[in-house]
């Protein structure tokens, strides 16, 4: 890149970096919508700890004796060197996997995310791994720096606990960083600032794992009052999650990722000054606690099918499908080369795979901005005569301007090119099917945006994952997933995302012009976002 193509890039930023702030996240200029859920006040020490979700077993022995890695040991005893993967549509019950095995852990936890939120969702997560830890699990999260929504103090006495240890990714945004700080991290070094976590995966007692699309906020897990995500998770037991185990301890062993602590303890040049007392670290817990059992954060309905999850999971066990699976993933900081390109591990398998297709490629994912390297991977692929399929967002659905400036000003290249795209309407049909939660049926939110990665390559191979297609996926954020070696997870997973191209689920591109679906202002703003030298960070 010129001198003076990197002088106009950081112009550019620094017009959207308001904007930017909230990437990824649906609507981001509309605090109304994604307002933090307040914690009640901590008052006194004595509040009511949440309660246990205990197992329906017939005796008190049977209790005593059951354990998670025990249960899962009894499913993957008859698969060993294989994986077992079901996959996650439906957020309700992705949330209630999750829960459920914070619940029953009994050794470790450890967490992976590019988005913790304050709110409702992301508050009972933080309140559950607390429980957890009380019963005396060790509990690591990762979490990234640039979208993460939990104050400084809170985060301190969070990491406080004997049993929690809690590190951010690349923190120059936000934890521990006043503006004037930021400002100067991104000036100073543009390219680091820019170099993300975007994994996202959920490990419990090193026997059970869940990556994909999905965040901790309550968008992803159908519990936002206004607007929802589609998306989508694996859940996978057996040989492939010692390779997501592995790939946490790399990143948290990795300089890259900080204690907070630490970074609360380094007063450096501008930088924040956090302390919080015994005092204040218990009231933060207690508030917690509280916060879980008053009836309208924690649903009673929500607990009611949290009890009833290990019925679930026997059917599950039933479910899952036995195969080859590999996980695939990018070492911290992704790549070295100068510049904002360079590729990574994640990148380059999933190119060998749209290299290997023969007769079709089925693709999902919410942003479409592709490298020129990606198109001309793409045009090679359809010159071979393989058949390219796409579901991406509509610029009535999207959550990001910015991504969808880069699509648009691509968009008609590709069409000429032989892809068939079609754009998810944020009124889908399939809300009925997909979105299902206590706080549904209670609010009917009007917006639903597509959020899930995936692809199936000629009906046999299948990836769910954290890759968005798009040069920050590609060169920039680390990024993982699964590569499921089987027909019929392939083909259960490309019905899916043929049902979310269908008529009422998604526009054609070519041919029902879906930008007339929103006002002209809007169009207008994309427009403008068209004209600046984005992409190389889209």
């Amino acid at each position: 890149m010129t001198p003076t193509n990197k002088l106009k890039l950081n112009l550019s930023i620094f017009c959207v970096l308001g904007v930017f702030w909230y990437l990824d996240r649906p609507f981001p200029n509309t605090s109304a919508i994604y307002s933090s859920v307040a914690l009640p006040s901590s008052t006194s020490a004595d509040a009511n700890k949440a309660p246990q979700f205990a197992l329906k077993q017939n005796d008190a022995e049977a209790k005593v004796s059951w354990s998670l890695p025990n249960y899962i040991q009894s499913i993957t005893a008859a698969h060993p060197q294989q994986t077992g993967a079901y996959i996650l549509e439906n957020g309700f019950e992705a949330l209630l996997a999750r829960a459920w095995l914070a619940d029953h852990a009994t050794t470790s936890i450890e967490v992976q995310y590019f988005i913790w939120s304050n709110d409702n969702i992301g508050t009972l997560a933080s309140e559950a791994l607390i429980r957890a830890a009380d019963r005396g699990v060790k509990v690591r999260v990762i979490v990234d720096d640039l979208l993460i929504e939990a104050e400084d103090v809170t985060l301190l006495a969070l990491a406080k606990h004997p049993n929690v240890e809690i590190r951010i990714y690349n923190p120059k945004h936000r934890v521990g960083t006043n503006v004037g700080k930021r400002l100067w991290n991104i000036v100073a070094d543009f390219k680091s600032a820019n170099q993300r976590m975007h994994d996202k995966t959920f490990v419990v007692d090193g026997v059970v794992a869940i990556t994909g699309g999905r965040n901790m906020a309550s968008e992803y897990f159908n519990f936002h009052h206004e607007a929802n995500f589609r998306d989508r998770d694996a859940l996978i037991l057996g040989k492939a999650v010692n390779e997501v185990r592995s790939n946490f301890d790399n990143f948290w062993q990795h300089p890259l990722s900080v204690p907070v602590e630490k970074i609360f303890a380094e007063h450096r040049f501008m930088q924040a000054d956090v302390n919080v007392t015994d005092q204040e670290v218990q009231a933060i817990y207690d508030g917690l606690h509280r916060y879980a059992n008053q009836d309208n954060n924690f649903d009673p309905l929500l607990k009611q099918a949290i009890r009833g999850i290990p019925d679930s999971f026997e059917r599950l066990g039933k479910e899952m499908v036995w195969t080859d699976v590999d996980f695939i993933h990018d070492i911290p900081g992704k790549n070295r080369q100068d510049g904002l390109q360079g590729s990574g591990d994640s990148s380059r398998a999933l190119a060998a795979l749209v290299k290997s297709a023969q007769h079709e490629i089925v693709i999902q994912s919410p942003y479409l901005v592709l490298s020129d390297k990606a198109k001309a991977l793409i045009k090679t692929t359809l010159q071979r005569g393989v058949k390219i399929i796409v579901n991406t967002n509509s610029l009535a659905s999207t959550d990001n301007l910015q991504a969808f400036s880069g699509y648009r000003n691509q968009r008609e290249e590709l069409l000429n090119m032989g892809v068939e795209i079609f754009e998810f309407r944020p009124d889908a049909k399939s809300r009925g099917k997909l979105l299902n939660s206590p706080v549904i049926d209670k609010y009917q939110p009007a917006v639903f945006g597509l959020h899930a990665k995936s692809m199936v390559v000629d009906g046999k191979i299948a990836y769910i994952g954290t890759f968005n297609f798009d040069p920050r996926s590609e060169n920039l954020n680390t990024e993982v997933g699964v590569i499921i070696h089987n027909p019929q997870l392939a083909t259960q997973l490309a019905n899916s995302i043929r049902q979310d191209m269908q008529a009422g689920n998604s526009w054609n591109a070519k041919s029902d012009d879906p930008d007339q679906h929103v006002s002209r202002t809007k169009r207008f703003q994309v427009w403008l976002l068209q004209l600046l030298p984005l992409r190389p960070i889209l």
